[in-house]
């Protein structure tokens, strides 16, 4: 899991029904089959020794003897070279994580050699590519071939065990086998979303001191030819660790190649398709992987071996509900968190064909994500919240029009699961747009303003988690205390999500927004996300946000961003009406924003976040400061916001 616990949620959908309206996406239960385990499928135990337990007992052994079930867990689970010879060692207060102490391991072979030893014909990808039709598939047998080529191709051309090599390539079949290459020799990879400028390429590139670039020379997204090669001959100008870069052929066009360039296939003919493991221990970095920080610098987000490839296993199978043979269909891209937990290493370590969709959810037309599940027969669609808000936009028709009755399970994107509503109890409610339930080992705490423990139910309070879990991230590369001061000081001897929680009456877990999105208007604290919350009710808006601006007299005061939908049945001045009296209604009217900006769409990083601080600069008239755009996934929406925002400004100063 990455840090950011905001990818801490899952709710799931409604199977089979159309798209609702609503900021988290939830649904209802499924129908159970017959001999079916805790997350409804037909998987076997997490272990022997725990066989037969629900999930109210193998939940509270979990937290309250987490070495006996993490212990039992592992050793049953993962093919080790070594047995580890401590389960745990955590200090929450200074931010010290240790699993599996002694062990050693090798990632790449508990994703491929153990299935190609059993079934090495089994398919282990679907590369679902940007034209729809199109697909290929990848065995698990050939998917190991590839990777031992490219790890010998690493290991010809200098690279060692803890060097980092930086991976810039769109989800692909070479893209998931340079990623185990890299754990195969014990190299630490750091992924890098195929969109990212040169500037922040890198800047990442610097910060790891990444010793080899992979990349593409094009990648092929919503019918667009993007130049990857390019954006990496910009990049490495300026990154002198760089020794080599190999460039894969995703299409036809010959690019200049320069002095540390390499065609990656050619390289890989001249290889072995064996190559031995490389034996890690537990805690060895796997990879990093950037995220963008409050302050403007990424951090880089360490995950280490055993632990977080027990996580990804576990979760992957029993928060889907995966059976062998299903279908996993996660649609996010690899450079994201959520791209190597539940693309590359759950799916592959529980032995499952997964899907890599390199296209986007509008080509060739917004019914592309159900086209894919009918043709392709997904069990499990993993989605990212901010595409089912841009399929809002559109008719219904799009998703009803598609045959889905291979779906089971439909859920909205994660990093790392902690909170979802599997696994349960068979036949267990579920709740729309609702978390609900903590994950095996997660023991959650709501905490108060004055660092109190808030017991009972049906309060809310700071989310944070009291004790550690194989799958936490271990540290921000080069910066432990970074990692201290943003995680464990907040809240002593806790783990802090950055987000707040209702907890029900019946005690499941609402997950409220992020908790520095809150704003002080005439001495009332609220989130910003429940402002949102209110404006997203209104049928005509399918996206807003809200951001505090400084006030002479109330101190803070909303301004609302709101997106409408292309076909709003009335004009803007009604809708806005509307939406100041859905905010009176339904929280009060002193939340009622003092500012509505009527925009075509939100600034959003290539992983679907909000970037704030720069509706704030916009809000504020400080749209010549707004710093590094680049992350943007397209930059030219913050030329259309500064537009509209000086017409209204106008339109204001007239009235």
């Amino acid at each position: 899991m990455a840090a950011r616990t905001s990818s801490i949620l899952l709710p799931f959908l409604r199977v089979g029904v159309p798209l609702r309206r609503r900021r988290c996406l939830g649904g209802s239960p499924w129908p159970q089959r017959s001999g079916r385990s805790l997350s409804g499928g037909v998987a076997p135990p997490l272990s022997p020794q725990l066989a037969g337990r629900s999930y109210a007992e193998l939940h509270a052994l979990s937290v309250k003897e987490p070495e006996a079930f993490w212990g039992s867990v592992a050793k049953d689970r993962l093919i080790w070279s070594r047995a580890f010879q401590q389960v745990s060692d955590c200090d929450l207060a200074t931010g010290r994580i240790s699993w599996f102490g002694g062990g050693q391991l090798n990632v790449s072979v508990n994703c491929l050699d153990v299935h190609v030893a059993k079934d090495p014909d089994r398919v282990a990808l679907i590369w679902e590519k940007d034209e729809p039709g199109t697909e290929e598939r990848v065995t698990y047998r050939e998917l190991l071939e590839t990777t031992c080529r490219l790890a010998n191709t690493l290991k010809s051309h200098g690279v060692r065990k803890g060097d980092r090599v930086a991976i810039y390539m769109p989800p692909s079949p070479i893209a998931v086998a340079a990623m185990l290459a890299c754990a195969r020799i014990g190299a630490v990879h750091t992924v890098v979303f195929a969109g990212f400028s040169s500037e922040a390429l890198a800047g990442r590139i610097q910060d790891a001191q990444c010793k080899v670039v992979i990349t593409c020379n094009q990648g092929v997204r919503g019918g667009r030819l993007i130049n990857l090669k390019a954006t990496v001959d910009g990049a490495v100008k300026n990154c002198p660790s760089v020794q080599h870069v190999f460039v894969a052929q995703r299409t036809s066009h010959s690019m200049p190649m320069g002095k540390l360039d390499r065609p990656l296939e050619e390289a890989m003919a001249r290889e072995s398709a064996e190559c031995p493991p490389e034996p890690m221990g537990s805690e060895d970095m796997l990879f990093m992987l950037y995220t963008s920080g409050s302050t403007g610098k990424p951090k880089g987000i360490v995950h280490t071996q055993a632990g977080y490839l027990l996580y990804t296993s576990l979760t992957h199978q029993y928060v889907f509900d995966y059976s062998p043979g299903d279908v996993f269909g996660c649609v996010a891209d690899i450079g994201w968190i959520t791209g190597h937990s539940y693309v590359v290493y759950g799916p592959l370590s529980n032995g499952a064909t997964t899907v890599l969709f390199e296209s986007t959810p509008v080509y060739p037309d917004p019914g592309r994500y159900w086209e894919t599940v009918q043709r392709l027969r997904i069990n499990q669609f993993y989605g990212a919240p901010t595409a089912i808000r841009l399929l809002l936009k559109y008719d219904e028709t799009w998703v009803t029009k598609y045959d889905r009755t291979s779906l089971k399970t439909l859920g909205s994107e994660t990093g790392g699961v902690c909170i979802a509503p599997r696994p349960a109890e068979k036949g267990a409610e579920i709740r729309p747009a609702m978390a609900m339930r903590p994950f095996f080992g997660i023991q959650l705490t709501l905490m108060g303003d004055k660092g109190e423990t808030i017991t009972g139910n049906d309060v809310s309070g700071a989310l944070c988690i009291s004790k550690p879990w194989p799958g936490m991230a271990r540290t921000i590369f080069g910066d432990h205390q970074r990692f201290v001061d943003a995680y464990f000081k907040p809240f002593p001897g806790h783990y802090f999500t950055g987000d707040g929680a209702y907890r029900s009456k019946e005690g499941y877990y609402q997950i409220t927004g992020r908790m520095d999105d809150v704003i002080n208007i005439s001495g009332h604290r609220l989130g910003t996300a429940e402002i949102e919350d209110a404006l997203d009710e209104h049928p005509d808006v399918p996206e807003t946000a809200v951001i505090g601006i400084s006030h002479d007299i109330k101190g803070e005061v909303p301004f609302a961003f709101v997106v409408l939908k292309e076909n709003a049945a009335k004009t803007q001045e009604a809708v806005v009406e509307e939406l100041r009296q859905l905010v009176a209604s339904k929280i009060a009217k002193y939340a009622v924003p003092d500012h509505f900006l009527v925009v075509k769409r939100l600034p959003k990083t290539r992983s679907g976040k909000i970037m704030r601080r720069i509706l704030r600069k916009v809000a504020m008239d400080q749209a010549d400061s707004l710093g590094d755009v680049s992350t943007l996934d397209d930059p030219s929406v913050v030329t259309e916001i500064v537009q509209a925002h000086k017409r209204y400004s106008s339109q204001s100063a007239k009235a």
